[in-house]
């Protein structure tokens, strides 16, 4: 089918600008979530559940809402994830507002789930183009979550006593209206009708188990679940691990938003890389990158020690991620994309969530060394695999 450049183009700017709206749940449930569960929690052990809870509702959203997307094509599903992030920052701050640990945990289950429908966005944007004009397409949606990385931690400064004697319960009303400003937005989105079904399968598509026996896609999953895994993995692990080594929590908060601008800040690049180098090679540069940001963790302490590390991660994160989103775009017929798709983002955030749970209690036990001595075995697993087809492609 011949390239509708006109309606690529557009989707991308929709979902660009959706992105950064949706994406901005994130910044705002891991701000605050550990600091309301201080005052909510009936457990100290249980003061990060509600980022727990965020990152597990993402990973147990993404088969239900390739599902919905499926049935009802990408606008009406996206619409229906932006409604999900209202009726989440809504819950979030009724439970503040009655000192509810429960519901505020409820909440923050909600916004992953609604962020789930977010984590597509990137793949929405290949569905009506083709070759390089896809890749391209993956990585500038991609730059709508530099604005969300300034975009949530602003709401959060500028709402967060927004309510007197309730704290915090602004900024999660805040949440809700980006998601009800998001909702015009994604409904100019073009072309995403279901596709045709015969009964109750998908028109010449495989079955996801045949899908998952292929080496290339296999390949690609990997390399998103080794990517974005470790980026989790160590980010969660590193502010602690600053503040235990002397730094103040200035510093930590610090060294966090440089990571966060260095894993979107390429993104306008990436594409044009993938387009010239191949996406495979932008790939293992990424997982290259990740364990040489241990390498430097590993070096020392201090706090150029630890700031670089963060950047080199934030950068590797994005070569790796947007890779292996590429290359999981290129393993699916048009029939096929939204359950390939969907298996692909809950072996991804199911190994986030478990990076984000086991992080800590590690650090705990073993200390910033193990954590970073990790990565090694790790990236090596697909490293190898992705060079090998890397230099079979040229």
């Amino acid at each position: 089918m011949t390239t509708d450049l006109a309606t690529a183009r557009r989707n991308t700017r929709v979902l660009m600008a959706a992105q950064a709206l949706g994406g901005a749940t994130g910044p705002i449930v891991i701000s605050l979530g550990g600091l309301v569960g201080q005052g909510l929690s009936p457990d100290p052990a249980l003061v990060t559940l509600p980022v727990s809870a965020f990152n597990l509702g993402l990973a147990v959203g993404t088969l239900p809402a390739a599902f919905v997307m499926r049935r009802l094509g990408r606008r009406s599903g996206y619409v229906l994830g932006a409604c999900i992030a209202m009726a989440s920052g809504l819950t979030a701050a009724l439970g503040i507002a009655l000192a509810g640990f429960a519901l505020f945990c409820l909440g923050t289950f909600a916004a992953g789930l609604s962020s789930a429908y977010v984590q597509t966005y990137r793949f929405a944007a290949t569905d009506a183009a083709e070759g390089a004009l896809r890749d391209k397409a993956i990585a500038r949606v991609m730059l709508g979550g530099l604005a969300a990385a300034i975009i949530g931690p602003q709401i959060v400064i500028w709402t967060r006593d927004a309510l007197p004697g309730v704290p915090f319960a602004g900024s999660f009303l805040g949440l809700s209206l980006l998601a009800l400003i998001a909702i015009p937005i994604l409904l100019r989105l073009r072309g995403t009708k279901p596709p045709p079904r015969h009964g109750s399968a998908v028109a010449g598509g495989r079955s996801l188990s045949q899908i998952l026996a292929t080496p290339r896609y296999l390949l690609a999953v990997a390399t998103g679940i080794v990517s974005y895994g470790l980026m989790t993995f160590v980010m969660t692990a590193a502010p602690i691990a600053m503040v235990g080594h002397g730094h103040s929590v200035g510093h930590a908060a610090l060294g966090i938003q440089w990571h966060v601008l260095a894993m979107f800040g390429p993104s306008f690049v990436t594409g044009h890389l993938m387009a010239r180098f191949g996406k495979e090679r932008v790939a293992a540069v990424g997982l290259f990158l990740i364990a040489s940001s241990s390498v430097v963790a590993l070096g020392g302490f201090d706090l150029g020690h630890f700031w670089i590390s963060l950047v080199l991660l934030g950068i590797g994160w994005n070569f790796g991620f947007i890779g292996a989103t590429a290359m999981v775009a290129d393993c699916h017929t048009p029939e096929e994309r939204t359950k390939v798709q969907g298996a692909n983002d809950f072996l991804v955030f199911g190994t986030v969530a478990t990076a984000s749970f086991f992080s800590g209690s590690l650090l705990h036990a073993s200390g910033w060394e193990a954590i970073n001595w990790l990565v090694f075995p790790a990236v090596a697993l697909v490293l190898v695999p992705l060079v090998w087809r890397a230099a079979r492609g040229r």
